[in-house]
């Protein structure tokens, strides 16, 4: 993507603006103020025909959109706003009584997105943070009286993904139930983030195959189930065997291999003790 980054230099000496500026400029002359998809439109329509930018885009687009309709989420929670594109697109789907919360470390952009969410009618719905997510995702339930996000989409720097998950995680911010939804996981992508979700047995997660915004290059989204199993025993033999902890399948192999030999109370011991009821 070198030539986009001298474009947008070249740009930007050209016109006295920064792409964002200019992207506003798109959107104020090309969509109707209140309408958050004529927005949208415009947004994809100049990126496509002007200048490339980072936003989730329109053939992405499509697979958030059906996550939200899907899980028809109250709280959300967006890292990395960038122009606000995905915010207008994730906010328009979500019922009337639905709260999102976008942070934005970048003031400049969070600036311009604000605006865009103001043209886009959205602003009594989007609660938008300016400032670092690890520093933030730590006072979200204080500052705004959030206990859990139904949804959380993660579109900032990829090499926050997998600490921000882990903060969240240790906050208490995901239920069971709750969906990690991440962007750019091929490109420029985030493969310790995608090991973990991958890989944890607190995460049921698959991908959703696609590509870079505006373009042909391969990317994707991740799409990961927060099960919340990991430190509750009594739910682990609802887990698939595969996704339990190591300890855990260690246990039930000498669980299984003993339990043929054993009296009836004995193994009405030993199941109640591998279902994580049973303490000494």
């Amino acid at each position: 993507m070198w030539h986009d980054v001298l474009l947008e230099k070249l740009l930007d000496r050209i016109t006295g603006s920064t792409r964002p500026q200019r992207i506003l400029r798109a959107v104020q002359k090309n969509s109707t103020r209140g309408s958050p998809c004529s927005v949208v439109n415009a947004i994809d329509d100049y990126c496509k025909h002007k200048e490339w930018a980072m936003n989730v885009g329109d053939e992405k687009g499509i697979i958030v959109d059906d996550v939200v309709l899907e899980l028809k989420p109250i709280t959300v929670l967006e890292l990395g706003t960038y122009c606000a594109y995905s915010t207008v697109r994730i906010a328009n789907l979500l019922p009337p009584e639905a709260k999102l919360i976008t942070l934005e470390f970048n003031a400049e952009s969070a600036a311009i997105a604000r605006e865009i969410i103001t043209w886009a009618g959205l602003e009594e719905k989007i609660q938008l943070i300016i400032g670092a997510s690890g520093d933030w995702i730590p006072r979200l339930k204080e500052e705004f009286g959030i206990e859990t996000f139904d949804l959380v989409f993660l579109d900032h720097w990829k090499d926050r993904y997998l600490p921000d998950t882990k903060l969240l995680e240790k906050c208490g911010l995901l239920k069971p139930g709750a969906v990690l939804l991440a962007d750019n996981v091929i490109c420029p992508g985030t493969p310790d983030y995608l090991d973990y979700v991958r890989n944890s047995p607190r995460y049921k997660s698959k991908f959703y195959r696609s590509h870079l915004e505006y373009t042909q290059e391969e990317d994707g989204l991740e799409h990961s189930v927060f099960l919340g199993l990991y430190d509750n025993p009594n739910l682990w033999p609802l887990v698939r065997p595969e996704n339990r902890p190591t300890r855990v399948r260690e246990r039930e192999t000498w669980l299984d291999v003993g339990l043929r030999n054993r009296s009836t109370m004995d193994q009405f011991t030993i199941v109640r003790w591998r279902m994580g009821r049973w303490h000494r």
